[in-house]
């Protein structure tokens, strides 16, 4: 048996697969991490009203989400960044100008844009063909996002990020002059191809909440072991003192990784705690 570690997960390519299933092995070898005294926290770019009943039911110690922006140990708020209300407001604002779709995350809910669920619906499906999915032309928004508010208020004072879909990767670019004050960045794709575009506080990274948390808990980085499948992870698995990427992950984190694991539906993480003596093969 390993001394005690504190794993952190990625949610969407690393614990859940690109249909936003649970593998089996995967939620078992989280249940057996804990058993044999292990913490386990998700660290994702979700916000907490994203983290549905079932990722909690796994068994978790805590989560990150907001890509960094909050931190929790046990319904304990270790830290928690949001967006001013003037800030969130000139988002709005900026995004209703240039005829952009959006949804605004916060820890109370997702927030769309009027047109969000119909414009979204061919972006999402091309997310998912781009992770090879067999029925994507079949995907909804809903299927994604199964508890999006529509006409809620949009000036808000609670958000962590917003993620809104590029007409032409420009958008993203003006985003960057438009929100010097904020943190710009691109997801469902590298560069020219990105889907979406996305703005949250600045000085936020995944490594940044993961050391407040280990401040917090008085641990150490010696004792960590982080979980990625995509260049956002990146600084996690850096700051970490193991690195894992899945092999389904991006070339730029494999390529950086202390250890590249299976697919995340071949039982990747599973075969990864395994490997790293976390929990014993066939336990």
């Amino acid at each position: 048996m390993t001394m005690s570690k504190i794993i952190f997960i990625d949610v969407d390519g690393t614990l859940l697969d690109y249909e936003n299933k649970l593998p089996a092995s995967a939620d078992k070898a989280i249940k057996l991490a804990r058993q044999n005294g292990h913490k386990v926290y998700i660290c994702t770019g979700r916000s907490k009203a994203e983290v549905y009943s079932y990722l909690w039911d796994i068994g978790l110690d805590g989560m990150i989400g907001g890509n960094g922006s909050y931190v929790e140990d046990h319904d304990h708020v270790v830290m928690h960044q949001v967006m001013t209300k003037e800030q969130g407001k000139h988002i709005v604002d900026w995004l209703k100008s240039r005829n952009l779709e959006f949804y605004l995350e916060s820890n109370n809910g997702l927030f769309a844009s009027e047109n969000f669920e119909t414009r979204g619906e061919p972006v999402i499906q091309e997310y998912s063909r781009r992770k090879g999915k067999d029925n994507s032309d079949k995907m909804t928004v809903k299927d994604v996002f199964p508890e999006m508010i529509y006409g809620g208020e949009l000036y808000r004072d609670d958000l962590n990020k917003v993620s809104f879909i590029l007409e032409s990767y420009q958008d993203h670019l003006d985003s960057i002059e438009e929100f010097p004050d904020l943190k710009p960045g691109t997801w469902g794709g590298k560069g020219e191809v990105a889907l979406f575009g996305d703005l949250g506080v600045k000085d936020i990274t995944k490594a940044n909440a993961i050391d407040h948390l280990l401040q917090y808990l008085g641990a150490s980085i010696e004792d960590t072991i982080a979980f990625g499948d995509a260049k956002i992870d990146i600084p996690m698995l850096e700051y970490c003192k193991i690195g894992v990427a899945m092999g389904s992950g991006g070339d730029e984190i494999k390529a950086m990784a202390d250890y590249v694991t299976d697919d995340v539906d071949q039982d990747g993480l599973y075969n990864a705690f395994v490997h790293f003596g976390l929990i014993d093969k066939d336990a």
